[in-house]
């Protein structure tokens, strides 16, 4: 299955890269004097850049469309060529950003372009051999952005046309209905409709919790706290700002330094934190340790921040301050193993309780990196202390080669939500490196009474708890599961003679240990249900005079379904939903 599946997804990145280039030529024949950048495939489809002689808008995509039907439809096929630098130079003299990327290869690099009917572009390919291949009524040509040449502010703001493209036509049906399902539930607009966040035009990346939404933030917070507690990690908490002379040693430093914000204080540089692991390895250099202490797993919901482009920012989903799951567990090279299993097994039950059963989480074994720290024979055990990992824990695994951290390998851990979309939450990383003599030093006495440096695992089971905040809103659609809803009951009377009893039930259940509320505001009883199904409520409590009577309530699940049912009745149910963490109302 893997091995069709990996087939299909390169026949598809093809498809993708070689529809762009029909793009780029039906732009080319369009609009005269527009100069070429690049146009890669992506995920789900491929863009384009280009330099356009005057502005262009969406209006201007059905035109680009037709054009690119008219040349794909004629059979064009996809020749490539290997030439010189010279050739290469004088063939594209008038195009300047393909000049520039001619003039940065090496020496010996090779060049090659292909020849798609009269357009021709810089390429390395692949591409489908003929434009037969690409459906005609697959594609779609879907936003007009604008993008900076090679993401300098200070170059060229090229125009981005984004499109996509698939091997059948049905499959860009689904597609297309996908994405309308997907902006539905686009987290950013369930937020506002639910009161829950907001983020400021002015402070970009920082998000701003109402009551609601901070109410879920502290259930999954509260929640992943005791899970790990039990498991034997030791919350701690780590400064937000730390001198630059530790961030030097650590070597983030110099890979991440773009990223973080710096502030100095007495002719010192010092960084608000972009990641939590200089600070747990400080922690535990404190003080004499032994083999006997290991493993050590120090955990800290860590508020990290990190200097992203306001380009890249999306809602709560990518942000500058975030809050993770994070921990680091120190242990001997032994351990590796079962340390790894007993995560994943932990892994596992806590996105159980989120609602994703194990054939919704894909995992993903990261390789050394052509570019790594370390000799091969540390990474061969390392990798090998993986895979045994994973055959203890049961993992199924895609090997993807050359992936992993500079410092060792990892496993990544992607969810699959409602809609089929995939997210990557879950990490765990084998580290020799950063608690090694050269970096941090982070010591421990062994059986032989010498001094060793204990292997580091970094280890995040949400990520970041905004971004898995965000794919929660986005998976449910906004209607939480009962245990994570900020309001899991709310009392609304059908008249105002019936606000008292209404008030007693809702404080009854508040006593019980629910989030209950009753809605005694001058607003019709039908006005007041509208507007409580809007925030998903699960539980809606019609209570009048008949149910005053008898000690009941008139239930309205959020599903639609409606039972009349007595209160210590529904607080029972009520409880077993929230006990057993259950997705249905």
């Amino acid at each position: 299955m893997l091995s069709n599946s990996s087939e299909k997804n390169a026949h598809l990145a093809l498809i993708r890269h070689s529809t762009a280039h029909i793009m780029a030529a039906a732009v080319v024949k369009l609009f005269p004097g527009t100069k070429v950048a690049i146009g890669p495939s992506i995920e789900n489809g491929f863009y384009y850049d280009f330099l356009f002689p005057q502005q262009i808008s969406s209006e201007d995509l059905p035109a680009i469309e037709k054009e690119m039907r008219k040349i794909a439809s004629s059979c064009v096929p996809f020749e490539r060529r290997e030439i010189s630098r010279e050739e290469a130079l004088g063939l594209f003299k008038d195009e300047p950003f393909k000049t520039e990327l001619i003039n940065d290869l090496p020496e010996d690099a090779v060049i090659s372009v292909y020849k798609s009917g009269d357009f021709v572009d810089l390429c390395r390919g692949p591409h489908v051999e003929n434009s037969k291949e690409i459906n005609v009524q697959s594609f779609k040509l879907m936003k007009v952005a604008g993008a900076y040449w090679r993401g300098d502010e200070k170059r060229d703001m090229l125009t981005r046309i984004y499109g996509t493209a698939w091997e059948k036509p049905e499959e860009l049906k689904d597609y297309l209905k996908m994405l309308e399902e997907a902006e539905r539930r686009d987290h950013r607009k369930l937020g506002r409709e639910m009161d829950l966040f907001h983020i400021d035009d002015e402070n970009p990346g920082q998000i701003f919790w109402h009551p609601d939404g901070w109410t879920i933030y502290r259930l999954i917070m509260d929640y992943v706290r005791e899970k790990i507690r039990k498991d034997g990690y030791k919350e701690v908490r780590t400064p937000s700002v730390m001198p630059r002379t530790l961030w030097e040693r650590s070597g983030h430093w110099a890979k991440y330094r773009n990223y973080m914000f710096i502030t100095e204080s007495e002719k010192r540089l010092f960084a608000l934190k972009p990641m939590n692991c200089p600070g747990h390895i400080e922690i535990f250099k404190q003080g004499l340790k032994s083999y006997r202490d290991l493993p050590l797993r120090i955990a800290e919901f860590g508020s990290c921040t990190r200097n992203e482009p306001s380009g890249s920012l999306h809602g709560i989903m990518r942000v500058r301050g975030f809050v993770q799951d994070d921990a680091h567990i120190f242990c001997t090279e032994e351990q590796i193993p079962s340390e790894v299993a007993k995560f994943c097994a932990l892994l596992k039950d806590i996105y159980s309780d989120f609602g994703f059963s194990p054939d919704s989480i894909i995992v993903k074994f990261s390789t050394r990196p052509e570019l790594r720290v370390g000799d091969d024979a540390i990474w061969d055990r390392a990798e090998a202390a993986l895979a045994d990992a994973c055959k203890q824990a049961g993992l199924e695994y895609e090997i993807s080669p050359g992936e992993g951290a500079f410092y060792g390998p990892k496993l990544e851990f992607t969810l699959v939500d409602a809609l089929g979309r995939q997210w990557q939450c879950g990490t765990i990383q084998v580290d020799y490196q950063l608690p090694s003599k050269e970096r941090l030093n982070a010591e421990y006495i062994g059986e032989d009474n010498a001094k060793h440096n204990p292997v580091m695992l970094h280890r995040a089971v949400l990520g970041s708890l905004e971004r898995f905040l965000g794919i929660l809103i986005e998976n449910y659609a906004g209607a939480l599961p009962p245990w994570l809803c900020p309001k899991q009951v709310m009392v609304i009377p059908v008249a105002p003679a019936f606000d008292k009893y209404a008030s007693e039930i809702a404080a009854k259940l508040d006593d019980a240990g629910f989030r209950a509320y009753a809605d005694i505001d001058n607003d019709r009883m039908n006005a007041k249900i509208r507007k409580h199904q809007g925030q998903r409520i699960p539980y809606l409590l019609i209570v009048g005079e008949k149910e005053m009577e008898t000690n009941s309530v008139a239930v309205r699940f959020r599903g639609g379904e409606q039972k009349v049912m007595k209160l210590e009745e529904f607080s029972e149910y009520l409880s077993g939903k929230i006990r057993t963490k259950s997705v249905s109302i």
